[in-house]
């Protein structure tokens, strides 16, 4: 009895094991997916190895999302220097609102550093023109590493903020709260919300009554109109 018990739960957790192993994954389109280890984004591609250690680079434009470490990264078509490309972008609230953010920490923890064959580098910065400009340069490698120091010395981006609806998913707004949450900025991200959540009078009031604006307090309002507005199936 005690033996049967034990082969049961040695082959519930390596049942367990297995499901958690290669959780990551490519969505090119509704049930056309790839399994493997996503290794980095530059935001404009993705690099997967698959089961027999083959590295490869999807585009933005070619895929609809990716699944990394429980996180999806959704592409979408992004407007950069008059030119419409496509972009990933990290969801980290969903509902009628939902939120992005594009930037940060884009390699692999898990990964020892002297293994790592996917090495993108992203320099992001906000533009001008209502908070609503954006400036992106980077590079993506394949087959060498970095040298363990330069991993050190890099240090993580700021993350920018967008927010969409799913009445118009293809129109992406950044909200990103400066550094010194500048009374510029501020109404800038005030009016923003307000405009998306226009059908909820008291979100509204208690925007204008907000003098600041951090990702913190940009996340909760949207999370705050998603638990009262939500039309998701």
């Amino acid at each position: 009895m005690k033996a049967t018990k034990f082969l049961s739960l040695l082959s519930f957790f390596s049942i367990l094991s297995l499901s958690t192993f290669a959780q990551d994954a490519i969505i090119i389109s509704p049930g056309n997916f790839i399994r493997g280890t996503i290794q980095g984004t530059d935001y404009k591609t993705v690099g997967m190895k698959n089961d027999e250690g083959t590295l490869n680079q999807y585009q933005a434009k070619d895929i609809q999302e990716f699944q990394w470490n429980g996180e999806t990264y959704v592409s979408k078509p992004f407007v950069s220097n008059n030119k419409t490309d496509y972009r990933f972008f990290k969801l980290i609230e969903h509902g009628d609102l939902n939120l992005y953010t594009m930037g940060g920490k884009t390699s692999a923890k898990t990964k020892p550093k002297k293994k790592i064959q996917f090495s993108p580098s992203i320099g992001l910065g906000i533009g001008s023109g209502g908070y609503r400009g954006f400036g992106m340069g980077g590079g993506i490698s394949f087959g060498g590493g970095r040298r363990d120091d330069d991993s050190e010395a890099r240090p993580d981006r700021r993350a920018l903020i967008y927010i969409a609806s799913n009445k118009t998913p293809d129109t992406i707004l950044e909200i990103t709260p400066d550094g010194d949450q500048s009374e510029q900025n501020s109404n800038y991200i005030r009016s923003t919300l307000s405009e998306y959540m226009s059908d909820d009078q008291d979100l509204v009031n208690r925007l204008k009554d907000t003098k600041k604006f951090d990702a913190k307090t940009i996340v909760s309002f949207v999370k705050a109109y998603n638990s009262v507005h939500n039309t998701q199936e």
